[in-house]
């Protein structure tokens, strides 16, 4: 399916299992180039790997911590250089 949106930014949170991961999977498969986020920076991390193996040519930027935390949220922020999508699974 091709959903006219390659090349785009996402936010994905809670991204390192289950609905997160499957949307960050979805997206990155449409070409989407992902900052993902989870609170375990090791899970995230394997994550990361998985996706920028089954979807190349996509950049894949991680920010581990708690959504909840103002920190976090701005560091999703400036690694995402614009917000075209935002998957808030938190």
């Amino acid at each position: 399916m091709d959903l006219g949106i390659t090349g785009r930014w996402a936010i994905v949170c809670a991204a390192s299992q289950g609905l997160g991961k499957g949307c960050a999977e979805a997206l990155g498969k449409e070409g989407v180039n992902l900052v993902i986020n989870a609170r375990t920076q090791a899970t995230l991390e394997q994550t990361a790997s998985e996706l920028r193996r089954a979807c190349p040519g996509i950049e894949v930027h991680t920010v581990a911590g708690d959504v909840a935390d103002p920190k976090v949220r701005q560091a999703l922020l400036a690694a995402c250089p614009q917000v075209d999508i935002l998957v808030n699974n938190a």
